[in-house]
């Protein structure tokens, strides 16, 4: 017996639990993929299913994946800031760079466990950060609070995703996923809007350590084998309503409710030779259906929502695209080699930047590298480097003459990210 395997499957599971940080993201803030070989190959995976953690991106590839466990840890390096610009009344009183990295070390674990019950039926779970936002300005920003005390946000996520997959016949496999998600959150260095004329709920704004949030929803998936060349896949998240946070319910809109975003996504994976494997996703992210999320700010606040209310002000983010590109090649028996490329569409508005100042989710393209080892036990050891370019987004109308004395916030952001995971078969 493999000596791994006496772990139980609850001690791992609760420690990946316990050991969950600040997940943070690419595709605004969900992460560009889940599973150590899925972000080495760009994120893909809707019809390319490799390990445990396949749920995370469609449920049906659990039925292709066989008995096994994966454990994985992800280390993510964010770098963040804010340029203002012709500010207070064009004097510039308040230009300049603010850093947003004081915080800028990140670990993201991964565990998946998969366990094939019959010829039609299996059961697994996966367990992952699903995606959040970090921004850690040491010496404040002028606009959240008039002191220099430290500002930003803390947003992490994480999903346990109990699985059952049935086969309906040779060529086809679907997928249900039920989300249990958990969400933490806390805010810094906001007093400027923890009062009655800003928040509906002064006192709940920030400064009052971490909160924690509860919810469920649903992923469900399709795999296809067209031939013995071509895979088609297909997946569809429901939104996972989360309970509020209470200790913000005067920040975010519907009195501290922010659900996670539907979305939905196609794939298809091509043998293009015995060796050689392309593949490619299409993804669809609803973050404009969150009021939390979606909600314009300034012009919310402005018609008189104020922050916390029903109607109050988000981020304002737009829905986005993903674009997901592959390639997987098998070196040998035991080196398989990886590389991709993600590229997502902007969420974050130039007129909605100065809120964003907290979550600059701005990059859209990355490149990807990977490799899996198979080891003498036939084990598998694999690893990936992602890098998002820097990305720049200019404000137009951001800042406005009242009360905040006009001008521009421009934010701009890159990561870094290098993963390695130990997967077994059962």
């Amino acid at each position: 017996m493999h000596p791994f395997k006496r772990l139980s499957l609850q001690g791992l599971t609760l420690a990946t639990l316990l050991a969950a940080g600040q997940a943070h993201a690419t595709n605004g803030y969900f992460a560009h993929g889940y599973g150590i070989k899925a972000l080495g190959i760009g994120g893909v995976g809707i019809a390319l299913p490799q390990d445990a953690l396949a749920a995370a991106t469609n449920p049906a590839g659990m039925a292709l994946v066989g008995d096994r466990i994966d454990l994985g840890l992800t280390w993510f390096n964010p770098d963040r800031d804010v340029t203002l610009r012709n500010t207070a009344g064009g004097s510039g009183a308040l230009d300049g760079r603010y850093d947003g990295n004081d915080t800028e070390h990140f670990f993201i674990p991964e565990f998946g466990y998969n366990r094939v019950v019959s010829d039609q039926v299996t059961l697994g779970v996966s367990v992952y950060g699903n995606g959040g936002m970090n921004t850690d300005y040491k010496n404040g920003i002028p606009y959240f609070n008039g002191t220099g005390s430290r500002t930003g946000i803390d947003y992490a996520q994480l999903i346990v995703a109990p699985t059952a997959t049935w086969r309906l016949n040779e060529r086809n496999v679907i997928g249900l996923s039920l989300n249990l998600a958990y969400q933490r959150f806390e805010a810094r260095g906001l007093q400027n809007f923890d009062n009655p004329f800003f928040s509906a709920s002064p006192g709940k704004v920030t400064d009052n350590g971490h909160d924690n949030s509860y919810g469920a929803g649903l992923r469900l998936g399709w795999i296809g084998q067209v031939n013995d060349a071509v895979t088609l896949g297909a997946t569809y998240q429901t939104k996972t309503y989360m309970s509020k946070f209470d200790k913000y319910r005067g920040l975010f809109a519907e009195g501290g409710d922010i659900d996670i975003p539907a979305n939905y996504g196609v794939g298809i994976a091509i043998k293009t030779t015995p060796r050689l494997t392309i593949a490619a996703d299409v993804q669809r992210i609803l973050y404009s259906d969150v009021d939390a999320i979606g909600n314009l700010s300034l012009s919310n606040l402005f018609a008189g929502n104020a922050v916390g209310s029903a109607n109050g002000p988000g981020f304002g983010w737009q829905d986005v695209t993903v674009f997901k590109l592959g390639a997987q090649y098998a070196y040998s028996d035991s080196l398989t080699l990886r590389a991709g490329y993600d590229h997502s569409s902007q969420p974050i508005r130039r007129s909605e930047t100065l809120f964003n100042i907290l979550a600059p989710g701005v990059v859209q393209d990355h490149v990807t590298l990977g490799a899996t080892w198979t080891l003498q036990n036939k084990a598998e050891l694999s690893f990936f480097f992602a890098h998002a370019f820097s990305e720049r987004v200019s404000g137009s109308g951001s800042i406005p003459a009242a009360p905040f004395g006009g001008g521009e916030a421009d934010l701009r952001m890159n990561q870094n990210a290098l993963g390695i995971a130990y997967g077994w078969k059962l």
